[in-house]
């Protein structure tokens, strides 16, 4: 996980390497709104919560391309609860 920021913006990168031959990337942003008070810490908690959001939704959809590589089923589809 890689956490850029200041005052205002904060960028976050997280990856997550396994045996698999293709490791997965995904990134999430924040802005803080011009009459919030200044927390950086927020703002980068945010965008962690927004990359990890897009991460799980990549490994959904990998896992339900899997699911349809091994059974022969179409259009699965796999939500978060």
């Amino acid at each position: 996980m890689s956490i850029l920021g200041s005052d205002d913006d904060a960028e976050a990168t997280v990856v997550l390497l396994s045996d698999s031959p293709e490791h997965l990337t995904a990134h999430g942003r924040s802005h803080r709104s011009g009459h919030d008070r200044a927390v950086p810490e927020i703002g980068d908690e945010v965008a962690v919560a927004r990359a990890l959001r897009r991460l799980a939704d990549q490994l959904l959809e990998t896992a339900a391309d899997d699911i349809e590589g091994i059974t022969g089923e179409h259009d699965v589809s796999l939500r978060a609860r």
